[in-house]
C-alpha cells in the first residue's frame, strides 16, 4: 500500500557569492534554516470561515474550495506533538497564542493538499494570512502521529532522512515515479523528485550517518529500494523520535537554561569569541526610546536577531543574515525605553583575521 507522504515546496538551489571557501559554504549551508536558540516559536491554528483555498481535486480536472481549520481532535494531535519536542529540553520553545499576527507558525488543516511544512526560519518568509504548515489527513488515524512530528522537525529545521546522500539508497527510479503519481499522493515527476530521488548537499543533511529509523524518514513499499539490499521489501520508520533525531536537535538547540546574559551597552562593542555554531546572547536596555542600529563586526557570516520582552517572554522583533556577504549583519529597530530586548548572534564561520564584534549604537 502506498504510502501518503510529507511533500516540501520546490524551491531554487541555494545562491552565494562566488568565490566563497569550502568552509564558509559548508556553515552556511548546514545553519541556514536553523533558528537562533532562545527562540520562542509560536503557533497558531487557522480557524475563520474564510481561511480556505481552492485546490484541484485528482483526476477529475475541476477544483473545489476547501477550508484550512481543522477539528479540535486534529488540533490536540498537533499539540502533544509540540510538546514531546519541547520535552527533550530543547532551547526552542513552542506556545500557542489566539491571534496570527502574533505566530511564526500558521498552521492549516486542508484535506488534499497533503501534509508539509516550511522549513526552520523559512517560516518567516510567508505572509499572516498563509499558512507555514499543513496536515491533509487524518491525524488520529492509526500511525498518523507521526505525521505531526515529522512537521514540527521540518519546523525546527531538519530534512527528510532518505533524502541524505549517506544512505546510499539506489532507488528503482520508474518505480518510484510510477508509485507517487497513483493515489493517495498523485505527484507529478517534479514533486517526486524533489522529495524523493533528489540527493541533498552533505552539509544540508541531519547527521553524517543515514537514520532509517528517524522521524525524518518516510517508509517505503517493496520494490522501490533496489539498494541496501535490505530495504529491497521495504522500509518502515517506527514514526517516533529516534535517538538520533534527539541527539540532532540537541546539538542545535542545547538547554538555554542559563543566567541573565549580560548587558549590550550602547556605543560599546562586545567580543563574540565564538566558534562556528556557537552563540552569544545579550541584554538591551534602552537608555531613551528611539530606533538603534545593531550591528556585528569582523571577517565572519552571523545571523544576528533582536526580540523584545513581552509578558515575560522574547518576541521576535528583527534579524539579519548576512551569510555569504561582503558586508556584517545590520538591524535597524525602534527600541523603547523602559522596555527589555535581547540580541542573540549565531555565527556561522569567521573567515578572517581579527576578533568579531556586536555594537548596539
Amino acid at each position: 500500500m502506498t504510502g501518503r507522504y510529507c511533500s516540501l515546496a520546490q524551491q531554487s538551489a541555494l545562491a552565494f557569492t562566488p568565490g566563497l571557501t569550502a568552509e564558509r559554504l559548508s556553515a552556511l549551508i548546514g545553519g541556514r534554516s536553523m533558528w537562533v536558540n532562545g527562540t520562542v516559536l509560536h503557533y497558531w491554528f487557522f480557524d475563520g470561515d474564510t481561511d480556505g483555498s481552492v485546490i484541484p481535486v485528482p483526476g477529475t480536472g475541476r477544483s473545489r474550495r476547501v477550508s484550512w481549520v481543522g477539528a479540535k481532535e486534529q488540533r490536540d494531535v498537533v499539540r502533544e506533538c509540540f510538546e514531546e519536542w519541547q520535552g527533550l529540553g530543547i532551547g526552542v520553545s513552542f506556545i500557542e497564542v489566539g491571534d496570527r499576527s502574533e505566530a511564526e507558525l500558521r498552521i492549516g488543516f486542508q484535506l488534499g493538499d497533503g501534509s508539509w511544512s516550511m522549513v526552520g526560519k523559512d517560516c518567516l518568509q510567508a505572509g499572516q494570512n498563509e499558512r507555514t504548515m499543513n496536515f491533509g489527513w487524518d491525524l488520529t488515524a492509526p500511525g498518523e502521529r507521526g505525521t505531526a512530528l515529522h512537521e514540527i522537525g521540518h519546523a525546527l529545521g531538519m530534512l527528510h532522512e532518505h533524502q541524505s546522500p549517506f544512505a546510499g539508497i539506489h532507488w528503482d527510479d520508474e518505480a518510484v515515479y510510477a508509485e507517487l503519481a497513483g493515489p493517495p499522493n498523485f505527484w507529478s515527476r517534479d514533486r517526486t523528485y524533489f522529495n524523493i530521488l533528489r540527493k541533498l548537499d552533505p552539509d544540508e543533511v541531519n547527521g553524517s550517518v543515514w537514520d532509517p529509523q528517524s522521524i525524518m524518514e518516510y517508509p517505503f513499499s517493496d520494490g522501490l529500494i533496489l539498494e541496501p539490499e535490505q530495504f529491497r521489501g521495504g522500509l518502515n520508520p517506527p514514526g517516533t523520535l529516534s535517538p538520533a533525531d534527539k541527539e540532532f536537535v540537541l546539538r542545535w538547540y542545547p538547554p538555554a537554561d542559563v543566567p541573565r546574559p549580560p548587558a549590550l551597552v550602547p556605543f560599546r562593542s562586545a567580543p563574540l569569541g565564538l566558534g562556528p555554531g556557537e552563540q552569544a546572547d545579550f541584554t538591551v536596555d534602552p537608555p531613551e526610546t528611539r530606533e538603534y542600529t545593531i550591528g556585528t563586526f569582523g571577517a565572519s557570516d552571523c545571523v544576528a536577531v533582536v526580540f523584545e520582552e513581552r509578558d515575560g517572554e522574547p518576541r521576535y522583533l528583527a534579524g539579519r543574515d548576512d551569510g555569504g556577504a561582503p558586508h556584517n549583519a545590520t538591524i535597524k529597530a525602534r527600541l523603547v525605553k523602559g522596555r527589555r530586548y535581547f540580541v542573540r548572534v549565531r555565527l556561522y564561520s569567521a573567515w578572517g583575521p581579527g576578533e568579531t564584534a556586536v555594537m548596539c549604537w
